[in-house]
């Protein structure tokens, strides 16, 4: 069996398909459990469309929503206002970067393939450099927020976290051990 590339396909196309491909299928997993027009399960929230891609909208309005039902379970009190508000901030999802312009597109596609994979390389580096930044300061704000509440309110805000990534919510890997 004999394979062959068509001429018409230069290495910046297949390249590119690649990446494509990577990216895709990433995105394509978070939303890989039901068909695109099914609706969603009991307990599960509706905040990606039909390819795998987050609705802006409905995320924000998750994240509000689990913020406003958190800081009432934890009856957050004037003197914590601070310490929660940097909390809220931090949890927020980064805000995705531009699509590169033609101009920069064009650029890119003068490189040669070893300039090319630095360049990648190098913006790569860089987005996991500002992620860990990101972390970093969602750990920093939680355990300043943590310090900040009454014991009752340590063990609420315990409870709330371990629900979110094993209980009845099933967080973001689905169902939690026996939840089916």
């Amino acid at each position: 069996m004999k394979f062959a590339v068509k001429p018409s396909v230069g290495l910046n196309g297949l390249i590119l398909a690649g990446l494509l491909a990577t990216l895709g299928s990433a995105a394509m997993a978070q939303g890989a459990g039901a068909p695109a027009n099914a609706a969603p399960a009991a307990g599960t929230h509706a905040v990606h469309d039909g390819w795998g891609r987050h609705d802006p909208a409905k995320m924000q309005a998750l994240i509000a929503r689990h913020q406003g039902d958190l800081k009432a379970k934890l009856k957050i009190t004037p003197a914590q206002e601070g310490a929660w508000t940097a909390y809220a901030a931090s949890m927020q999802p980064p805000a995705h970067g531009a699509r590169p312009t033609p101009e920069q597109r064009a650029e890119f596609d003068k490189l040669t393939t070893p300039e090319r994979i630095d360049k990648m390389r190098a913006l790569r580096t860089q987005h996991m450099q500002e992620m860990s930044v990101a972390m970093d300061k969602r750990a920093d704000s939680t355990k300043a927020l943590y310090a900040a509440l009454s014991p009752e309110q340590k063990k609420t805000f315990d409870a709330e976290h371990q629900r979110g990534r094993h209980g009845e919510h099933g967080g973001h890997f689905g169902p939690g051990p026996n939840k089916g």
